[in-house]
């Protein structure tokens, strides 16, 4: 057990979600240290240069980006071929994670930001949202025809943004992208990555996740 790579995680963080997910889909086992981010452990301060989750320690190697650390479960087994991904899905991922997360904090954390117009930041996710909802219109999943590291890495932030008012969210013309959202965290691999574990203390006995 003391070889195995050690995860830091929480359990809401939408970074952490899809980390998790992909850990999962690889069957790679993990130790998972399961934090709380207003009282950071000591141990976890020590081992992530960013201070943020995800956090994977692997050997001499931490990996302390989300997406860095899907490849690398993945790069160990990938059995769904989630990396069978086109260059549109890596760009997809980008927008993601840039333009859009930046106008769902925007709007969700609207209150921050008295600058900017929320509803302007609502409309700017919009249009990422109808995009994708374009994209599903033909075939299940976002890039191919089978699901993607795309779809894995991009389906917390919608789900982020749906839970701001999902009375809203449910009322707008999405219907592809609400099936798609539906399946994803309705599924049987999205309840065990979201099962509550204590946060961690020194001395726990190790909590093993990911494993078949």
């Amino acid at each position: 057990m003391s070889q195995t790579p050690i995860l830091w995680s929480f359990r809401r963080c939408p970074y952490a979600m899809r980390a998790r997910m992909a850990v999962l889909s690889a069957g790679v086992p993990v130790t998972l240290h399961e934090i709380v981010l207003r009282d950071k452990p000591a141990a976890f301060l020590d081992t992530s240069p960013s201070a943020t989750v995800p956090c994977l320690a692997v050997a001499d190697t931490v990996l302390d980006e989300s997406l860095d650390i899907m490849v690398w479960a993945l790069k160990q087994n990938d059995p769904e071929h989630l990396l069978d991904m086109p260059q549109d899905g890596w760009d997809l991922i980008q927008d993601n994670d840039g333009p859009f997360k930046q106008a769902l904090d925007h709007t969700k954390y609207a209150t921050r930001y008295a600058d900017l117009d929320p509803d302007a930041e609502r409309a700017k996710a919009v249009r990422f949202l109808m995009q994708l909802d374009m994209r599903l219109t033909d075939h299940a999943y976002l890039v191919a025809d089978h699901a993607t590291l795309a779809d894995l890495a991009i389906f917390p932030f919608v789900r982020q943004f749906a839970h701001i008012d999902r009375a809203w969210f449910d009322a707008q013309p999405w219907p592809h992208l609400a099936a798609w959202l539906t399946r994803y965290t309705d599924s049987a691999r999205f309840t065990q990555a979201m099962t509550k574990y204590p946060p961690w203390k020194d001395g726990d006995a190790p909590v093993l996740f990911g494993a078949p």
